[in-house]
Order: C-alpha cells, then sequence, then structure tokens
C-alpha cells in the first residue's frame, strides 16, 4: 500500500514543527491574557493528561512539540503507550515547566492529541470489526487540509492500512477521469504508457466496467457503491484476476457483511472526515 511507514514518518517530521507552530500562533496570537494577568512570573507546575474514553491513543509526538515550542527546557514524561487499546482513566503525558507557558500550550497540544487519538480510535474499532474475514482497512484522502499525514499515521496506529498519500503516488481512475478520457479502457491504457511504475487502481460499478478494466490490464479495482450481494458476484466473478477494494455507502453497523463478501480491502472515508475526539483531560498542579 501507499504510503509505506517510512516515508509516512517522514511526511510527520517534514510537517509537524510548521503545523504546531501554525496552532499556536492561531490560539496564542500576542499573548495568553489570562493566564498573563493571573498567574505569577516563574511559576512551576506539573501537567498531566489523562484518558477518559476507552480508546487507542495517538499523537504524542504533537502534543510534546507544542509544550516544547513554548517551553523548550520543559521536562515531558510519557505515561501510557501508543497505538494500544487503553480502558480509561488512563495516564497520558506529564509535562513539568513555566506554569504560563504550559497553559498556553493546553488547548493546542489536546487538540492534536485527541483529534489524532479519536482517529485511531475509530480505526481500530473497524479493524476489530472485520477481525477474522481477511479484510483490511483503508483511509482516503478525506482528510483534514494540512493533517493528513498526521491523520494517516493515527489510522496506521488504529491497525488500519493507508492508502495512496496523494495524487502523485498512485493512479486511481474514477468515473469522471473514464469519461474524460474516453471509457475506462481508454483511461488505463493512457495512465499504463504515462505513469508505468506508480500502482494504479480502477474504479467500477458494475460487472461490465469490471470486465472493461481487466481487458485493459487493470490488477486492481475498486467496487464503487455496491451491496453486499453484488460484491460477492464481483468477488466471484474477477476469481482472482484482480485484488479487490469496496468502497462507498459502508457504514460501522454493517461493515462486517462487507467484509465477508470475500474483498481484500474496505476504504473508509470516516476514518478521517468524521472521527469523534477521544476525550482526555489535563489537570495542573503548582510546584514550591
Amino acid at each position: 500500500m501507499s504510503p509505506d511507514a517510512q516515508t509516512l514518518a517522514g511526511l510527520v517530521a517534514q510537517t509537524l514543527a510548521e503545523l504546531v507552530a501554525r496552532a499556536l500562533a492561531e490560539d496564542v496570537g500576542t499573548g495568553d491574557a489570562t493566564s498573563q494577568a493571573t498567574v505569577p512570573v516563574g511559576t512551576r507546575a506539573v501537567a498531566t493528561i489523562t484518558q477518559q474514553a476507552a480508546g487507542v491513543l495517538f499523537g504524542l509526538d504533537a502534543a510534546e512539540a507544542t509544550f516544547r515550542a513554548l517551553d523548550p527546557g520543559v521536562q515531558l514524561e510519557r505515561l501510557g503507550p501508543e497505538a494500544r487499546w487503553r480502558e480509561p482513566p488512563a495516564p497520558v503525558l506529564r509535562a513539568t515547566g513555566d506554569a504560563r507557558a504550559l497553559l498556553a500550550a493546553e488547548r493546542t497540544a489536546l487538540n492534536f492529541l485527541q483529534r489524532l487519538s479519536g482517529v485511531a480510535t475509530l480505526t481500530a474499532r473497524c479493524v476489530r470489526a472485520v477481525e477474522g474475514t481477511g479484510a483490511q482497512i483503508l483511509d482516503t484522502r478525506k482528510t483534514t487540509p494540512g493533517l493528513r499525514a498526521l491523520e494517516k499515521a493515527a489510522v496506521a496506529a488504529g491497525g488500519g492500512v493507508n492508502h495512496r498519500a496523494g495524487l502523485y503516488d498512485m493512479v486511481i481512475i474514477k468515473e469522471n477521469h473514464a469519461t474524460l478520457a474516453g471509457g475506462i479502457g481508454a483511461a488505463v491504457r493512457a495512465a499504463t504508457a504515462a505513469f508505468p511504475d506508480l500502482p494504479l487502481e480502477v474504479e467500477c460499478a458494475t460487472l461490465a466496467e469490471v470486465d472493461e478494466a481487466l481487458q485493459a490490464g487493470a490488477t486492481r479495482i475498486l467496487l464503487d457503491n455496491m451491496q453486499p450481494r453484488q460484491l460477492r458476484a464481483a468477488v466471484s466473478h474477477v476469481a482472482g484476476r484482480a485484488r479487490l477494494e469496496a468502497s462507498g455507502g459502508i457504514g460501522f453497523d454493517t461493515l462486517r457483511g462487507y467484509a465477508e463478501t470475500g474483498v481484500e480491502w474496505i476504504s473508509i472515508g470516516a476514518l478521517t472526515h468524521s472521527a469523534p475526539a477521544l476525550d482526555l483531560s489535563l489537570l495542573m498542579e503548582a510546584l514550591p
């Protein structure tokens, strides 16, 4: 699948500092007026983040980078593992440093951590739902603008599989591409000639389109908005000549039924566009 783990880690590292800086600029602006008014200069404190709901924690790198951006000397201690299902209450992270800096970083750090943990948790729930079927859960490009690398890393932490990183690392021929190219077969042949080294997938809504894609040499097919009975028929029809992905209209309650059709992958946009934030809290204590 694309991107691989090493590539994804590189994308996260490249974007993390910039994302944290932009997020803090948005929230802190010219300064934390409340803390400046109420917290004496030089006060030191310890902040503890606790997981308050069951789920998979992810995003500690982003949270830690946020605290460090406002207090380079902050002491950080991870209190629990990422990428594992945990039951609440569970300690997450302890930060010791300048109290004003901790307060200013609090919301941004939690926003990153809650959002990414929510993606990892929803992914883990979906992975559990299809366990034993052989189907894998894929993410999509339906990500928060600017946060794609982090959200895809969160999907991987939840046990999902990353699809393409963007438009540049994989060819996926969809309905509009096929229409503008003169048909599925023409689109597949043109894409294969233009980018022979890139993975290629074709979206098909009918068995006739599947046949056209196969005849053009496609080895991976996205079965779009098919019901389970249609997917079973497609799996039988293709008979191993291509790898199959199901997508479109698949909810958590029906996920298992889709996975049992024999498709290899199920892509779910909701992993990143609709994941609820994981409930986390941060409490602080002043140090003597």
